[in-house]
């Protein structure tokens, strides 16, 4: 079937069920009856907004089906209960965040289990919408192929936002070899005890253990991974500052932001196979529970500041509930607090990372010590081979709070930048529009007061209905008036208080605004009232033959006009005064 086409039956059938989820067994609530109450009825009201979303995106309406899954999001949010108000109340909420987010992140390598969130939540049979959001079948569309290729834009994806791929993603399966496995080199005993030297005596700031697979990572990071160090240690300089400042503000101990590290290589757009995002790599439950917002038009987990500062606070949350222990605290950080709780049960109650080591994942098992690596080699990085990395300049910006569903195209003409690095600044939005609310947004620096200037001047409530040139020394409404198609009047009507041109220049936005670059006129004129006739640049015209036609010196015209020079282009229909002889 077509694409965005819902088989009539089908689209009846569902309609008529989607007001009747019913939550059935609440397995494993705890509590009195009226908070069971309210986890049924939060996952209800949940399942019905889902359903609803999925019959929307089926049948092609993805705005409708982003507003559906935002609303089913939002009632656990709402609903004033625990995380783990019960068993299915958090496995659902956590499996509900998930599948939102590869139907609107399609990837192709993992496709989302409508049926099996169904199953958990209580939600009753999927039927036909258990298909829909699946790239290869499914009765609702064929599978298109991307006009670029990448499987970002196959199937039902209806939002897109540039990703990258997490180095989580390569460290789950990453396998040492046998010469990295050797520590028993002089260079690598040598190394050895500088971090016996370092967990003795708590020099990075936290107490570990001097395992030999941290000295092992740091043969990996020595050899085939040396690309992989010498490009994370670069762009840590564009953040490491920031994350420092920040968690040791929340209590952590400042190495232990080297986390980012291994979590994104600093990238801000990293996305792993689980729905983790970001520098820090949240995944949607975890983001959400620690205040980071994902709405149809941010996704806070790919932000800078409140990203990290939730990273702090979820690392500190981890290290209270483990005695203080950071290396048990980055396991939880990376496989989740519940299997490392299981992990210790199975080790005898110890908390111990390297005792619980047989009973957790590989992934976790790698993670541990390549932080504690990372850390080492970043704090080191002569001794280590990587003295010649100089880390990247810290990026800055400045901040400006602008108006509801302001267009970054606007912002961008009002700093002087591109649409594409106000998006590389502001990496938690999800298109180039703001919300619908007023909000902060990063512009590069120096420029705040310059856009905040701007905004003060635009008409209250036309932030998206005007544009902006830049207007160079000596130009003239006319001019300005030539190069975008708007009357001078309604140029001067816009601009009040701008005798003349000055600066950025607000242009009521139509459709005749053809180019935005400025021209330097050849002097510098005041506007002034010229007597002749007035005459329509017709097809084929230009100023030598509309001169010559009347009479008059080609020079005549263009100071009658104010037009900066003959090259300047006439548009048909275009109003010309010719002087009087």
């Amino acid at each position: 079937m077509t694409k965005g086409l819902l088989n009539i039956t089908l689209l009846f059938s569902i309609l008529m069920t989607a007001s009747m989820v019913v939550a059935q067994d609440q397995g494993g609530s705890r509590g009195d009856s009226a908070s069971n109450d309210r986890i049924a009825d939060t996952l209800n009201r949940s399942g019905n907004a889902f359903r609803s979303g999925l019959v929307f995106l089926a049948g092609g309406d993805k705005s409708a089906a982003k507003r559906e899954f935002d609303q089913a999001t939002k009632v656990f949010i709402e609903s004033g209960l625990r995380p783990n108000a019960s068993v299915r109340f958090a496995d659902c909420r956590t499996l509900l965040e998930e599948t939102v987010f590869r139907l609107e992140y399609p990837q192709g390598t993992r496709e989302p289990e409508i049926a099996k969130l169904f199953s958990v939540c209580g939600w009753g049979d999927a039927g036909a919408l258990a298909e829909v959001g699946r790239s290869k079948t499914g009765p609702y569309y064929s599978s298109p192929t991307s006009t670029n290729g990448s499987e970002a834009e196959v199937a039902s994806g209806f939002v897109y936002q540039g990703h990258e791929p997490s180095p989580l993603d390569e460290l789950a399966n990453l396998v040492l070899t046998q010469d990295e496995e050797d520590i028993e080199s002089p260079t690598a005993q040598n190394q050895l005890r500088l971090i016996e030297s370092a967990a003795t005596n708590r020099s990075l700031g936290f107490s570990f253990q001097a395992h030999p697979l941290v000295q092992q990572y740091i043969n990996y990071y020595q050899g085939r991974g040396r690309q992989t160090m010498s490009a994370g240690l670069y762009r840590s300089g564009m953040f490491m500052r920031m994350a420092r400042r920040i968690f040791r503000e929340e209590g952590v101990p400042e190495n232990v932001a080297w986390l980012g590290q291994v979590e994104s290589a600093w990238k801000p757009t990293a996305l792993s196979w689980a729905a983790a995002s970001g520098l820090w790599q949240f995944i949607p439950a975890t983001g959400a529970r620690f205040g980071l917002r994902r709405t149809s038009y941010v996704d806070e987990r790919n932000g800078f500041e409140a990203a990290t500062r939730a990273s702090a606070r979820y690392l500190k949350f981890l290290a209270d509930r483990y005695d203080g222990n950071w290396e048990l605290a980055m396991a939880a950080y990376n496989t989740g607090e519940g299997n490392i709780d299981r992990a210790i049960s199975r080790a005898g109650g110890v908390k111990n990372f390297w005792v619980i080591y047989p009973y957790i994942a590989q992934e976790t098992r790698n993670y541990v010590p390549n932080i504690l690596a990372t850390i080492i080699i970043a704090n080191n990085p002569s001794q280590y081979g990587f003295g010649h990395v100089k880390p990247a300049p810290p990026l800055t910006w400045d901040q400006i709070r602008v108006p509801p569903s302001t267009s970054l195209s606007l912002i961008a003409q009002a700093s002087d930048t591109t649409v594409e690095y106000l998006r590389y600044l502001n990496p938690e939005l999800r298109t180039n529009m703001t919300p619908p609310e007023n909000y902060i947004v990063r512009v590069p620096p120096g420029r705040g007061d310059e856009v905040v200037a701007v905004f003060r001047n635009l008409p209250s409530g036309r932030a998206g209905s005007v544009a902006l040139v830049s207007s160079v020394r000596g130009e003239s409404w006319q001019n300005v008036s030539d190069r975008t198609g708007v009357a001078v009047d309604e140029l001067r009507a816009a601009n009040p208080g701008m005798s003349a041109p000055n600066g950025k220049v607000i242009v009521p936005a139509k459709e005749t605004v053809v180019r935005t670059a400025s021209q330097k006129p050849t002097a510098v004129e005041e506007d002034k009232v010229v007597e002749g006739t007035t005459v329509t640049v017709k097809k084929g015209d230009n100023l030598s033959r509309i001169a010559k036609r009347h009479g008059v010196s080609s020079s005549s015209i263009i100071e009658a006009n104010n037009l900066a020079s003959d090259k300047t282009p006439l548009k048909i229909g275009m109003k010309l005064i010719i002087p009087s002889k």
